[in-house]
């Protein structure tokens, strides 16, 4: 068996955590730097974790009632 087989195999229960960690990365990427209201002032972070806040809301929200 190829390396990269024993590999994928090997991830295989970690893979979902490794996933929402990129996609979490990918978002605060996104929030900011595509968004430039977010990053201007002294405390540029506060946006970004208002915005990160808000989407975990509607995650929590969209579990819950849907």
């Amino acid at each position: 068996m190829s390396p990269v087989l024993l590999l994928a195999t090997s991830i295989l229960g970690i893979m979902p955590y490794m996933l929402a960690f990129a996609a979490g990365a990918m978002l605060y990427v996104v929030v900011e730097e595509l968004v430039p209201e977010y990053s201007q002032g002294e405390h540029s972070n506060i946006g970004t974790i208002g915005f990160a806040l808000g989407f975990v809301l509607m995650m929590v929200l969209d579990v819950v009632l849907g």
